[in-house]
């Protein structure tokens, strides 16, 4: 790659950028900000790889589809760098390390949670847990937030997950209404803004520059979108069917694949948004874990790399493990398959909303009826990221419920952590180990 500063770098190898995202598969730690802003160093400010423009005009759509915005802004980024094997290799390799680690993980969790060094490591995750998801929506919400339409809609949203237990997705669907509804009556109220805006920044010439005319695979063709529609969708009914066959209906692997496709549809605004989705599903209806077992799995999520929305593969591997799908003496694998079907009926429409949408994406530019929905969306996103926020707190603070006693340290180490967050811009993965440390000292002492 030249140093010169005056010129757009050699065009990369298909291998090359294989490396690249196999790379960032395994250090992709610090949530959908800390990946984005991973890729956007490496690749717009020192490969110059693509413009800031083009990184932006992506991310900027990426965050208007259900699904993690950081895998499939790299799965954006690879389709557009070398077409469709392009895109899937960066978007499989961001996700397959995580998986990985998660299914290992996972197991020696259930193995041996019980064994006082694990439960002393959890005992100090969780509060940091929490404080990363009150951070979180603090974070989220200071961005979005920006007029008091949107404030309300964030507190409506709040009330009616907390008090009225109104599902994730209906929630979504008329905050999306809304904003696209304000869109032709007040505009203003729903204008995008926040690092996901445009920039005039340059770091020089870029391979996928602002100028750079459109490759072939990148525009737009009906038989190109068909092909891509009738292969992801035949791709979704093979799998279904293998599992009605095998397991009928009712099985376990069968409400899984539904569950999961349906929970992929519904992730607007990151993986802390539908969050409650998939503990309303995973906890309540259909008991595959506990609530502490949730925060156990959000626990170790936050601690591996890869998109936090792979906490789904824990609870796949943890409702395979507990339903003991294929029987007693295999439940590792019964795990495993869990574990799989979750994320594969996760990631699957990513991909697809990537190579059929992304050749709409690059023949347009900012749209207000295209970012106005989003914007309605991220505010009730706010409200419901701080009831989950609500639920660990009380899950971490009074284990027990609330006539048992308090837990006083835990609170100590969340609020540490907030302060940590907040306060002195500590990144993610050092709270987490902080907390960890402090927990397990705690238990020993005590």
């Amino acid at each position: 790659m030249p140093t010169n500063q005056e010129t757009a770098p050699e065009p990369v190898s298909f291998w090359e950028a294989f490396i690249y995202w196999l790379k960032l598969g395994f250090i992709s730690f610090g949530g959908p900000a800390g990946h984005i802003s991973m890729m956007h160093q490496e690749l717009v400010e020192k490969r110059r790889w693509i413009s800031e423009h083009r990184f932006m005009h992506a991310l900027n759509y990426t965050m208007v589809l259900p699904g993690p915005e950081a895998q499939q802004l790299a799965t954006y980024i690879g389709w557009l760098m070398h077409g469709v094997r392009g895109g899937i290799v960066a978007g499989v390799l961001f996700v397959l390390p995580s998986l990985f680690i998660l299914i290992s993980l996972t197991w020696i969790y259930l193995s041996y949670g019980d064994v006082p060094i694990v439960a002393g490591i959890l005992y100090g995750i969780k509060p940091a847990v929490t404080a990363i998801v009150v951070f979180s929506a603090y974070r989220i919400g200071s961005r979005a937030l920006n007029n008091h339409l949107l404030r309300a809609m964030a507190v409506l949203a709040f009330i009616a997950i907390f008090a009225f237990d109104i599902s994730f997705p209906y929630i979504v669907l008329m905050a999306g209404i809304i904003g696209y509804v304000g869109s032709h009556f007040a505009p203003d109220k729903f204008k995008t803004g926040g690092h996901h805006g445009a920039s005039s920044k340059s770091y020089g010439p870029a391979i996928i520059d602002d100028n750079t005319p459109a490759a072939a695979h990148t525009q737009f063709k009906w038989s190109r979108l068909i092909t891509f529609a009738v292969t992801g969708l035949a791709i979704w009914i093979a799998v279904m069917v293998a599992l009605t066959i095998n397991y009928g209906w009712e099985g376990t692997l069968t409400k899984m694949g539904w569950f999961f496709t349906k929970a992929a549809l519904v992730t607007f605004g990151g993986a802390y948004a539908v969050l409650p989705y998939v503990y309303q599903g995973g906890v309540e209806q259909y008991a595959w874990l506990s609530g502490t077992q949730m925060i156990d799995g959000l626990a170790l999520g936050e601690t591996t790399p890869g998109p936090l929305i792979m906490v789904v593969a824990f609870v796949g591997f943890v409702g395979g493990w507990s339903k003991e799908i294929f029987g007693p003496e295999l439940l590792p694998l019964a795990g495993i398959a869990g574990a799989s079907i979750a994320t594969l009926f996760t990631f699957l429409p990513s991909f697809l909303f990537i190579l059929i949408g992304g050749p709409t994406v690059e023949a347009t530019r900012h749209d207000i009826k295209f970012t106005a929905p989003l914007t309605g969306i991220t505010a009730a996103v706010v409200g419901v990221i701080i009831n989950l926020a609500v639920f660990f707190a009380y899950h971490v603070l009074w284990p027990e419920g609330f006539d048992a006693r308090f837990e006083w340290f835990s609170a100590l180490i969340g609020t540490a952590a907030f302060i940590a967050l907040f306060k002195y811009k500590i990144d993610i993965a050092s709270v987490i180990a902080g907390c960890a440390i402090t927990g397990l000292i705690y238990s020993v002492l005590v």
